[in-house]
């Protein structure tokens, strides 16, 4: 194998593949990073058997060919060379050399042969939404997958393609994270996925804010294919996580009494600065509403105590209730809008938070102290 690349191109490929490769593993092959050479183009792909991501850039290829080489020595030769053409040659015996300027260095690599064969996925089944979308989609719910591994069907965003609609859940028990958009899914292609986090991770740094991304399914793996801003086709392969996500709509209030209007900035710099007054021990802020008025307060015995005013629009009864700090805050930083919904029952019933829009967010309450 033999090509010439530009650093940009190449960096751009390796920055894409090598973030699931794990520091430690146990199989050396899963250290590397398969190149594939052909057409004038270079293919770089990396897996760690859950999640397998592959990145095509721009090459100039004098002799076709494959091979795997450790991709953190790779990525760490390539970043500090000071040409920007390089050359890249491997022989039979699998040393990759790299020449650039005056620079030249010598990799061992292992045979492409030995490296996990990714199949694409090639089924019917299969949809396509803007990146802008999904991303959007994914940002305003993956700060509620569940980090509780004994609750493995949390451990990911849930996917339902029904209803001409695609909707996205996520939830950790305490609080719950979903959000909807229209999307063009006929019968044969409707289906339930739970797409596990390490994955979502990697959507969320890869998806732009331009083009498509096609979503191809079976029962147990998922595809997406974007192609990048930079002109680079990206491929993410993923399996899924196997089990039946919880009846989730159990858990969102029918009705609620009161819908309180919040300017969402205000808001949360009022929080972020009562939080700072909270501890492990003592992690919960108390939001007050009275008319027209709320007041946010915490309260730790060995820090101190903080108190927060808002002018609000409320005409309601009295209401106290306490939430953990971090879970209001979580959804306020994921969205962009302007005013937010607070909708409540009681103090020891959940409150919801809502958009004008496809979103809403459920989070207990904590005991008042």
């Amino acid at each position: 194998m033999n090509l010439t690349i530009t650093k940009e191109q190449l960096i751009i490929g390796l920055q894409t593949v090598q973030n699931i490769v794990g520091a430690r593993t146990t199989l050396p092959i899963l250290s590397n990073v398969l190149l594939r050479a052909y057409d004038d183009k270079l293919e770089l792909t990396a897996t760690d058997l859950e999640i397998s991501i592959s990145c095509v850039v721009g090459a100039k290829v004098t002799t076709p060919g494959s091979a795997t080489v450790p991709v953190k020595k790779l990525f760490g030769i390539v970043r500090e060379l000071a040409n920007n053409e390089i050359e890249l040659e491997v022989n039979e015996k699998n040393v990759c050399m790299i020449r650039s300027g005056t620079s030249f260095y010598k990799i061992n690599g292992l045979s492409a042969e030995d490296f996990p064969p990714i199949t694409p996925l090639t089924p019917d089944r299969r949809l396509s939404v803007s990146q802008e979308t999904l991303r959007s989609m994914l940002k305003r719910t993956s700060f509620a997958i569940s980090t509780d591994e004994a609750r493995y069907v949390l451990n990911g965003i849930f996917l339902s393609l029904r209803d001409h609609k695609l909707t996205m859940v996520a939830t950790d028990g305490r609080r719950l994270a979903m959000c909807d958009e229209d999307v063009d899914v006929t019968g044969a292609n409707e289906a339930d996925l739970i797409l596990p986090s390490k994955t979502v991770t990697e959507m969320n740094r890869l998806l732009q804010s331009k083009g498509e991304v096609e979503i191809r399914f079976s029962d147990n793996h998922v595809s997406f294919t974007l192609k990048a801003e930079n002109n680079t086709d990206v491929l993410i392969i993923s399996k899924l996580v196997e089990g039946n996500y919880p009846n989730y709509r159990q858990v969102i209030p029918a009705e609620t009494k009161e819908r309180v209007p919040l300017a969402r900035e205000e808001f949360l710099h009022a929080l972020r600065r009562a939080e700072i007054m909270t501890t492990e021990k003592n992690n919960s802020v108390k939001l007050s509403f009275t008319v027209n008025h709320l007041e946010i307060t915490a309260n730790s015995p060995e820090v101190g105590e903080a108190k927060e005013s808002m002018a609000i629009n409320y005409k309601g009864p009295d209401i106290a209730i306490a939430f953990n700090p971090k879970f209001v805050l979580d959804p306020l930083n994921a969205l962009d809008n302007d005013e937010v919904f607070l909708e409540l029952i009681d103090e020891l019933s959940p409150g919801v938070l809502k958009i004008n829009g496809p979103f809403l967010y459920v989070v207990m309450p904590m005991r008042l102290t």
